[in-house]
């Protein structure tokens, strides 16, 4: 493997030499397909340098971007096949935040006993510093209405697994991370419709229940089905035993559904109550996803390892379909939607970092809601535009976004991980410490 990837890079490094001839040249045929092979080329080539390596993920992206750009037919429709259809988008999100729930687990929902001081400034400061600059960007630089909407959006969403990650890498507070992050997607189904409809409800139109259902079907319902997972591991046999009668209960509920209680439903109640039903379905198929996932594991003790690949498919996959969707918007605005990203990005890093310093936490601490404050889900801000039906406009800054993020993301982790913080009690307790007795000569 190593060996293809070194091949990779030399394949980029010579498409880039015909992109750059083509584009001299005048000549599309020649520097279009140079250029989607040398970024993909460059994805895959990224692993054979150790240096480097961190950055794959954010080439796949920077790829699937070039790709949607340069050829946006062929990420638009196959055949009579719509790729931006919503049941396709709703099954590819809820695999992405499938894999993202795979690394958590339920002693993280109550890792707040431990630091819970932290995990309420991380909150508090990721729901208002990051959707409040949102909205200050849509007025500094004048967007339409659904692409400002889009970074408002993607301001209002919870952290991801991209936090984690970099926290990993810094050294910083990872209990604090993984708990600001599982509380922030708990609460983002109330937190973030509720955002939107104050900050960008003259912009697009928000129904608050509508969106509060979405984020349940995309996020709660898909993460659910992972703890569920996570929690038959250690399960004992009672609890085993509720969790096969549970499933059961659930696969009635839906077999009765389809076989002619949902068309009885749309008749006879209202659609406050089917709202509900269609919830309580996705609950239920959330159960049965998360025991037969399980089963597979134990067949296939690899599959959890594996899942994380599935999930960097669904973000390349909605990047370059988002991308393709929204190509002339991003001609017109992609250097201003870039350069928001850039702030909004920094401006999250600097507050989350200093406030938390302000508010009394220590720079471990600190560090850590930066990441929280400054690292937002992409996947969740693209899976929402998506089910609006608007991929291509409110979708726009979550494609634009998420790249920077990562790169942002890994410069700032690398750095601080090179100047790690020296613990005040362990310096007290080396100058307490005896001095080491000298033998007299």
């Amino acid at each position: 493997m190593e060996k293809i990837r070194k091949v990779c890079l030399g394949v980029s490094g010579l498409c880039l030499l015909l992109l750059l001839a083509g584009l001299v040249m005048g000549q599309a045929q020649i520097w279009q397909p140079a250029a989607v092979v040398s970024s993909v080329c460059l994805a895959i080539g990224l692993g054979a340098v150790p240096a480097l390596k961190g950055f794959q993920y954010t080439a796949w992206i920077i790829a699937a971007v070039v790709a949607g750009m340069i050829y946006p037919a062929a990420f638009l429709k196959w055949g009579d096949f719509d790729l931006r259809n919503k049941w396709l988008i709703l099954i590819i999100i809820q695999l992405v935040m499938f894999g993202m729930g795979l690394h958590m687990g339920i002693k993280d929902f109550v890792g707040i006993r431990k630091s819970g001081k932290g995990v309420l400034i991380g909150l508090v400061c990721h729901f208002s510093i990051m959707p409040l600059m949102g909205l200050l960007l849509t007025k500094v630089f004048y967007f339409e209405p659904e692409i400002a909407a889009g970074i408002i959006l993607i301001g209002s969403c919870s952290s991801g697994l991209a936090s984690n990650v970099m926290v990993f890498i810094s050294r910083a507070n990872m209990v604090l991370s993984v708990t600001v992050t599982a509380m922030a997607t708990l609460v983002a189904p109330f937190i973030t419709p509720l955002l939107m409809k104050l900050l960008a409800g003259t912009l697009i139109e928000i129904s608050f229940v509508d969106m509060m259902a979405e984020i349940i079907k995309i996020v709660i319902v898909p993460i659910g089905a992972a703890l569920l997972h996570d929690y038959l591991k250690t399960a004992s046999v009672p609890g085993q035993r509720k969790v096969t009668i549970i499933t059961a209960a659930c696969s009635l509920w839906l077999v009765a559904l389809a076989v002619g209680g949902w068309a009885y439903l749309e008749v006879n109640t209202t659609p406050g109550i089917l709202t509900l039903v269609e919830l309580i379905s996705f609950m239920a198929g959330a159960v049965i996803v998360g025991v037969l996932y399980h089963l597979l594991t134990l067949q296939f003790p690899k599959l959890d390892s594996i899942m994380p690949y599935f999930s960097m498919f669904g973000i390349v996959y909605f990047t370059m379909v988002t991308t393709a969707a929204g190509r002339e918007n991003l001609l017109q605005v992609g250097f201003l939607l870039f350069l928001a990203s850039v702030i909004h990005n920094g401006a999250g890093y600097f507050f989350g970092y200093w406030l938390s310093r302000f508010f009394g936490l220590d720079k471990n601490s600190a560090r850590t809601v930066a990441f929280e404050v400054g690292l937002q889900n992409g996947g969740m801000a693209s899976g929402l535009a998506g089910t609006m039906g608007k991929l291509g406009t409110v979708g726009l800054a979550a494609a634009v976004f998420s790249p920077w993020m990562n790169i942002s993301g890994s410069i700032l982790a690398n750095y601080w991980r090179r100047k790690p913080v020296v613990d005040s009690r362990e310096i007290v307790a080396e100058q307490l410490e005896p001095a080491p007795q000298v033998p007299s000569v």
